[in-house]
């Protein structure tokens, strides 16, 4: 489980590319190395991937084709910055929402609307996704847990602090650029459960 607290990015400084499948090696600094060991998860932009080899500084991750289908990884190059979490541990304080590290698609960067103390970013979710979006409700959005502000169809908005543009690499996405984007899992299973339940009292069959 992760909080969606970017805890710092990381720099990717080497790619091995293989038939449908990658490994990264990141650069990880002492504070984001403490205690870790193989096996164990690190969000990569809000994805869950698994240590497979420490070296010093460098820490190894394998991508499966799942992984590069669904999310914005598989497009970074040498040089490219990731946001980073450990995964939560008991006792953790939770700043953010449970996140499970499962992205369940990319959103397009469509419009940024630049305040003296603040930025407004927008995104365009593909449309079967809308139906997740409220205002107020939460998005992961590149592994960072975001308050939705406005939405519109399926485009959403969320306002970014001086604090998180340091953080992240959100300070440095683009329009037309694509994030990674984990749906509240439980605004996503309230959902679900109440398209059931209407689906089921309109069978006629029933």
């Amino acid at each position: 489980m992760f909080t969606g607290i970017v805890q710092g990015t990381a720099e990717l400084v080497s790619v091995e590319e293989r038939n449908e499948f990658r490994t990264h090696v990141l650069d990880m600094d002492d504070v984001m190395r403490k205690g870790l060991e193989i096996g164990a998860s690190v969000a990569h932009n809000g994805c869950c991937l698994t240590v497979t080899r420490i070296e010093g500084e460098r820490v190894s991750f394998d991508l499966m084709r799942e992984t590069l289908r669904l999310t914005n990884l598989g497009g970074l190059k040498v040089g490219d910055r990731v946001n980073i979490e450990r995964a939560a541990r008991f006792g953790d304080e939770i700043g953010g929402h449970a996140m499970s590290g499962h992205v369940i698609c990319m959103a397009e960067l469509v419009e940024i609307d630049e305040a003296p103390d603040n930025r407004r970013l927008w995104f365009e979710l593909p449309a079967e996704y809308a139906r997740f979006l409220f205002e107020k409700g939460y998005v992961g959005v590149d592994g960072i847990s975001l308050t939705i502000g406005d939405v519109r169809g399926a485009r959403f908005s969320v306002n970014l602090i001086p604090e998180t543009l340091a953080r992240t690499t959100l300070s440095d996405r683009a329009p037309g650029d694509r994030v990674n984007i984990e749906i509240d899992p439980q605004t996503q299973a309230i959902v679900e459960t109440v398209e059931r339940v209407l689906a089921s009292r309109n069978d006629p069959v029933r």
